[in-house]
């Protein structure tokens, strides 16, 4: 069998167990580049809500708790509570977070729910699994390899490694070290 044919099958055949990996890992990376801009894990959904304030923040914190919790006519079970200052209290449910300035009688309802797709593509690429899954990764690193020599070998001639390819590889590899220069 000649060296070509067996780069073309080998090429093919780990291309397409990568092409699947390569989905999961490109569509996170993505996610986890625009991090800044947006939430890739979870939904944060911010509702302010004006209530009926409380003139005496000597109140306690049960009465405040009581009185926001009535205001809203909150029926989910409470986690916990935490006054930050006498005229605030933080009230966290289970997915919500309820922030209330008892002086002014404004509200902030915060929501948190997860990215369902999202969540568990960043938990694989970012290897928060380890054990096997390092192994699958590293794995599927080597075959990105693998199919990087063997496609410079793929195409013959002037549209080739040898023609314009080479050209295309070395411009492939100023890009980072560009960036390098610039950033680093």
């Amino acid at each position: 069998m000649k060296w070509r044919r067996v780069v073309r099958l080998l090429h093919r055949d780990v291309g397409y167990v990568a092409a699947a990996l390569t989905v999961i890992f490109s569509v996170s990376g993505i996610a986890v580049n625009h991090i800044e801009d947006w939430n890739p894990n979870y939904v944060v959904e911010k509702k302010i809500i004006n209530i009926e304030p409380i003139s005496d923040s000597l109140y306690t914190a049960e009465i405040a708790k009581a009185h926001v919790v009535a205001q809203l006519n909150i029926t989910d079970s409470i986690k916990t509570h935490f006054r930050p200052s006498p005229n605030e209290i933080d009230i966290f449910i289970e997915g919500k977070t309820i922030s209330a300035n008892l002086k002014t009688g404004i509200v902030s309802v915060e929501r948190i729910t997860k990215r369902a797709v999202f969540k568990k593509m960043n938990f694989l690429h970012l290897n928060t699994p380890k054990k096997l899954w390092t192994w699958i990764s590293d794995i599927f690193a080597v075959s990105l390899i693998l199919l990087a020599i063997t496609g410079l070998f793929m195409i013959k001639g002037k549209k080739g490694f040898k023609g314009r390819g080479k050209w295309l590889f070395i411009f492939g590899m100023i890009i980072p070290i560009f960036f390098l220069f610039i950033y680093y």
